[in-house]
């Protein structure tokens, strides 16, 4: 079941270049924006 708008997102980790990068390495410093495109960089 999806989100609500507003809604607080779940902490994740993701690797990067330098590191694992965090969504709470950004809470109440930045603004994050996520957003999800599920069919980018396929053929169909």
């Amino acid at each position: 079941m999806p989100g609500q708008v507003g809604e607080v997102a779940p902490e994740f980790k993701l690797p990067s270049g330098d590191g694992d990068i965090s969504l709470s390495d950004y809470r109440g410093k930045k603004i994050v924006v996520l957003s999800f495109h599920v069919f980018d960089f396929t053929a169909g």
